[in-house]
């Protein structure tokens, strides 16, 4: 990283991707377009973990090319007097595999479900990953390399 002062902790960079929902999947497209797509996650501190339709250009994608970088946007505040942002950020290099053992994507969908649907049953989480079974795959992203930054402007603010 350029400017190693704006640069966040693992710490920091951890905490953010517990704390949010959704970020920004890239990958090798079709005719060597990048396709970027927002998507639901959950990070176990180990992998990055997303739910994906059994077919379609991401599966397609994946096939051709397992290599990916995943974006998660933690904050994004325009300061117009300035014409910047107050933003921080972190940006995740690794491969993604489809999980295929029933048992490991069954674990898998759980810990997602869990993270968007905490309050509801176990009983209802196994109901609704039965319900949609065949019709979606679990991927997990193995890490190689994970960056956090922050704009100048939150540096020793917080």
């Amino acid at each position: 990283m350029r400017r190693k002062r704006q640069e966040l902790t693992k710490e920091m960079t951890e905490e953010i991707l517990h704390r949010n929902t959704a970020g920004v999947l890239a990958l090798a497209g079709d005719e060597e377009f990048p396709y970027a797509v927002p998507i639901s996650y959950v990070y176990d501190g180990t992998h990055i973990y997303f739910h994906t339709a059994v077919t379609g250009h991401k599966v397609d994608a994946l096939q051709q090319n397992p290599n990916v970088s995943f974006a998660v946007i933690d904050r994004d505040e325009i300061i117009p007097e300035k014409y910047t942002t107050a933003y921080r950020s972190v940006v995740v290099f690794g491969r993604i595999r489809i999980v295929e053992d029933d048992a490991e994507k069954r674990a898998t969908a759980r810990k997602l479900a869990l993270k968007y649907a905490p309050h509801n049953t176990e009983e209802q989480h196994t109901r609704e990953i039965d319900g949609a079974w065949k019709r979606f795959h679990m991927l997990e992203m193995t890490i190689v390399h994970i960056t956090g930054k922050q704009g100048k402007e939150l540096v020793g603010k917080e």
